[in-house]
């Protein structure tokens, strides 16, 4: 049976959603840039640093996860009036779908994973926590705040790190307060589970363990298809929980939910890049499947088709509901290179990051012809990874009058994404791209050579930062307009 169309129209519910994520908040860290030699100290790499970003990690990054598929969520955790607690309350009150209800601990620091890159390759991972559970008073000020939260919300995600949120040994913690109660609204329960006493997470309705997590868990092997399958009914058996979801890596993922039949998903990732949050995203949509309205197979589908994109990007990324909705569709060529602004910019980071130069250029392409191609084809020649802007329906109408554009900014992105040359495509509803330019800041700007050096828009803007400005040769002959006019006659 096909399930695509009904994982697409599940996305459309997304919107309507709401998950509470609990558990381990943490700042994640890292540092880009460039080694060229040995130190003269020890026998180890000296990195040039060139960038450094932060993001939201753990439970953060769940949160951040379904932002970005456009559910919202409320985050409880726990982070220290530090440097990074005040970074980690910055990321989450600059996502509009993420409710605030993180509490302070002063008598712990905030996790930090502050990881060293270059050229893609980690180098190191540095990481800045403690351990220790939260104390009685803290735990009951977040069940209050959870048990305030939880009636306006449709799943509840467990982020367990081991790093004291959920990790206590109290009788009434945290952990089993939130199983409780959610059991009791009848909100079913997703765990990302950590440590190897999974008895913990009683009355949980899906545990998320990697290949080797499970084998820790229950002390059995994993070798293959059927000793995963029998661990995972082990983990049903003896602890009480609904079903477990096996990560597998580049074997996909193993569904056992109560004694129904196991379900084998194969990975769908083209290219692994980077794998860092790729379980906080497999969670997230799980999660966001269920409070859809998806039952947990499909709920599973949907979040193995996420794992696919996420591992091909670089660090703690997301995955986009575009993106996903493209990737169910997959009948057209080139359409997942058709990205929406946020999704590029994930994209533009990954590129970068291998150290890759990164080309932009811009137009209305309502009609392709030679002129365009060679354009492009220049514009691709100069830089490693070629971004082409679009002016969307109505700012085309603007700038070319009415009966134009004779194709939508759909059907003009599609035929631009299906072009080798081209590796992304974006759209803007501006007069001009200086928005994008100004966000991406590419090392490459194309345009014709009709325009005057000065008056290519952005161009100050990627020399002041170290980039250029390529004028393409023009075919002769060739122009949108005067195509339609010969139509026209």
């Amino acid at each position: 049976m096909n399930t695509r169309p009904i994982l697409s129209d599940a996305l459309t519910r997304f919107d309507a959603a709401n998950v509470l994520c609990v558990g381990d908040v943490m700042l994640d860290r890292f540092v880009y840039g460039a080694v060229d030699r040995v130190s003269p100290e020890a026998p180890i790499p000296v990195l040039h640093a060139r960038d450094i970003r932060e993001m939201l990690g753990g439970a953060g990054n769940v949160a951040r996860n379904l932002a970005a598929l456009g559910v919202r969520s409320a985050l409880a955790g726990v982070v220290h009036d530090d440097e990074a607690g005040r970074a980690v309350r910055r990321l989450v009150d600059a996502e509009d779908a993420i409710r605030n209800i993180l509490d302070s601990d002063p008598g712990r620091r905030t996790t930090v994973k502050t990881r060293f890159v270059s050229g893609g390759q980690q180098l190191l991972r540095m990481d800045e926590e403690d351990t220790a559970e939260a104390g009685a008073e803290l735990q009951q000020r977040l069940i209050a705040a959870i048990d305030a939260a939880l009636a306006g919300c449709d799943a509840v995600v467990l982020s367990d790190y081991g790093k004291g949120v959920l990790s206590s040994v109290r009788e009434t913690t945290v952990l089993t307060h939130v199983i409780m109660a959610a059991n009791a609204a009848g909100r079913p329960v997703v765990v990302d589970p950590k440590g190897e006493d999974y008895s913990r997470y009683r009355g949980a309705d899906l545990l998320t363990p990697n290949r080797k997590e499970l084998r820790d868990a229950t002390r059995l092997p994993v070798g293959d298809d059927e000793a995963i399958v029998a661990a995972a009914r082990h983990l049903i058996a003896t602890c009480g929980v609904g079903g477990v979801l096996v990560t597998r890596g580049a074997d996909g993922m193993t569904l056992v939910v109560g004694d129904g039949e196991p379900v084998h998903l194969p990975a769908l990732a083209r290219e692994v890049f980077d794998v860092s949050g790729a379980g906080d995203t497999v969670v997230a949509v799980i999660a966001a499947g269920l409070a859809a309205g998806l039952d947990t197979v499909a709920a599973a589908e949907l979040a193995n088709v996420a794992a696919g994109i996420v591992v091909g990007k670089a660090g703690t990324a997301v995955v986009h509901r575009d993106e996903l909705a493209q990737a169910l569709s997959g009948t057209v060529a080139g359409r997942g290179k058709v990205l929406s602004r946020e999704a590029l910019a994930d994209r533009v980071a990954g590129w970068r990051q291998r150290g890759l130069t990164v080309g932009f250029t811009n137009g209305c392409f309502d009609l392709i012809h030679p002129g365009h191609i060679s354009l492009i084809d220049q514009a691709s020649a100069a830089c490693d990874r070629l971004i082409v802007a679009i002016n969307n329906d109505a700012s085309v109408v603007r700038l070319k009058g009415p009966g134009r554009p004779v194709q939508n900014e759909t059907a003009r992105a599609l035929v631009l994404a299906s072009l080798a040359s081209v590796d992304a495509v974006v759209g803007f509803d501006e007069d001009t791209p200086l928005a994008l330019i100004e966000a991406i800041r590419p090392d490459v700007l194309v345009k014709g050579a009709d325009y005057a050096r000065a008056d290519v828009v952005g161009g100050d803007i990627i020399e002041a930062h170290g980039g250029r400005v390529l004028l393409a040769v023009l075919e002769e002959g060739f122009s949108t307009t005067a195509t339609i006019a010969r139509i026209a006659r």
